[in-house]
C-alpha cells in the first residue's frame, strides 16, 4: 500500500546520492545566493527523508526476534 506522496519520493540511496552531490556543489562556493538557499532547502528535505527511511529500517531490524522471524510492524504513516 503506497500512497502517491511516498511513490514520488526517491529511495534512500538516491536521496543520499543527491544530498552528497548538493553538498559538493554548495561547498564549491560558486552558487549565487538564491540558488544556494534553494539547494540548502532541498538538502534539508533530503536529510529528513533519509532520517525517516533509516528510522523505519531500524524499527524493522528491532522487531526481529531471536529466531530470526520478523514480527508484524504497525503501519508507517510518517514516510511522507
Amino acid at each position: 500500500m503506497t500512497d502517491s506522496k511516498t511513490a514520488s519520493q526517491p529511495d534512500f540511496e538516491t536521496a543520499l546520492h543527491e544530498l552528497e552531490t548538493l553538498v559538493q556543489l554548495m561547498e564549491s562556493g560558486d552558487l549565487p545566493l538564491e540558488t544556494a538557499l534553494q539547494e540548502f532547502e532541498r538538502g534539508v528535505q533530503l536529510t529528513r527523508l533519509c532520517q525517516d527511511r533509516l528510522k523505519v529500517a531500524e524499527q524493522r531490524v528491532a522487531v526481529l526476534n531471536a529466531n530470526g522471524e520478523e514480527q508484524a510492524l504497525p503501519p508507517q504513516d510518517n514516510l511522507a
